[in-house]
C-alpha cells in the first residue's frame, strides 16, 4: 500500500485494499471503510461535476482528509501510537457491537477530529474563510448518503427498529449522533486551528482528541442501560460474516 495517497483514485484503491483485507480477516473495521469509500466516491463525483467554488482545493482537502484515516489505520495494524479516538474505534473490532456502532465510532473520530485538521491544513490563516461554503456543501452529500445507508443497514440489521422506538423518547447519544452537528464541530475546530502556530495546533488537537475519545466511549457503551441492552440484542442477531454484510450493503 503506497502511503500517503496523492490522488482520490489512490485513496479509493487503498480503501478497496482495506475492505478486501477486512473481509478476509472477518474484521468489522471493514464497515466504516466501506462507508468511507462511498463518501469519497461521491465527493470525487461532485468535484468532477464542478459543484464546488474551488474544486482544485476540495481535491486536495479530500486527499488530506483521507490520509488521516489511512495513516491511523496503517499505524494501528502495526501497533504504532494513534489518536485515542481512533484507538477506541479500531479496538472495538473485537467487541460485541452493532454495525451502526462501528460506523458511528469511525465517523466520530474522522469527522469530529480529522476533518477540522484536514481543513485547516489546506486553508491556513484567513484562507479558511473562503473554504466555508464548500465545506458546508459536503453536508448535503453526506446527508443524502447517510439516509441511504440507514436504509441499507436496516436490511442487514432487522432489529434496528428497536433503537428508533427508544429514540422517540430519549436523548441517547448513540441514537442522536448527528453528522451535520459533527461537521459543525469540525468547522469550529478548523476555524481555530487555521490561525494557530504548530505548537498551539498540537495542544488543541490533543485536547479535542481527549474530548472526542470520551464521546467514543459513550458511543461504545451507552450510559442508558436499556439502550446498552437493546444494542447487545441487536448485535446478537446480526450476521457475523463481514463479507455477507458488506455484500448486502452494496445491493441496490
Amino acid at each position: 500500500m503506497n502511503f500517503p495517497a496523492t490522488t482520490i483514485d489512490e485513496v479509493l484503491h487503498q480503501l478497496d485494499q482495506i475492505i478486501e483485507n477486512t473481509i478476509q480477516e472477518n474484521s468489522r473495521l471493514g464497515f466504516f471503510a466501506y462507508l468511507y469509500r462511498r463518501v469519497t466516491a461521491q465527493v470525487k463525483q461532485a468535484i468532477l461535476e464542478n459543484q464546488f467554488e474551488d474544486n482544485a482545493r476540495m481535491f486536495l482537502m479530500d486527499v488530506a482528509f483521507a490520509n488521516l484515516y489511512l495513516d491511523a489505520f496503517n499505524k494501528f495494524t502495526k501497533g504504532e501510537p494513534i489518536s485515542e479516538s481512533w484507538k477506541i474505534a479500531f479496538e472495538a473490532k473485537n467487541e460485541k457491537l452493532t454495525i451502526i456502532q462501528h460506523l458511528i465510532l469511525g465517523m466520530n473520530a474522522h469527522i469530529n477530529l480529522d476533518l477540522g485538521v484536514a481543513a485547516a491544513s489546506v486553508a491556513p490563516g484567513e484562507k479558511i474563510i473562503s473554504l466555508k461554503n464548500d465545506f458546508m456543501k459536503v453536508n448535503q452529500i453526506l446527508n443524502d448518503l447517510t439516509n441511504e445507508m440507514q436504509n441499507r443497514v436496516a436490511r442487514v440489521s432487522r432489529l434496528m427498529i428497536l433503537l428508533d422506538w427508544i429514540g422517540k423518547n430519549s436523548d441517547e447519544v448513540i441514537i442522536n449522533f448527528s453528522i451535520v452537528k459533527a461537521r459543525e464541530q469540525a468547522w469550529n475546530l478548523a476555524s481555530v486551528l487555521a490561525y494557530l502556530p504548530e505548537t498551539g495546533k498540537k495542544i488543541l488537537i490533543n485536547e479535542t482528541d481527549n474530548t472526542i475519545s470520551k464521546l467514543a466511549a459513550l458511543l461504545k457503551r451507552p450510559p442508558l442501560h436499556i439502550v446498552h441492552y437493546i444494542l447487545r440484542i441487536i448485535s446478537f442477531f446480526e450476521d457475523k460474516s463481514v463479507k455477507t454484510i458488506i455484500t448486502k450493503l452494496e445491493e441496490s
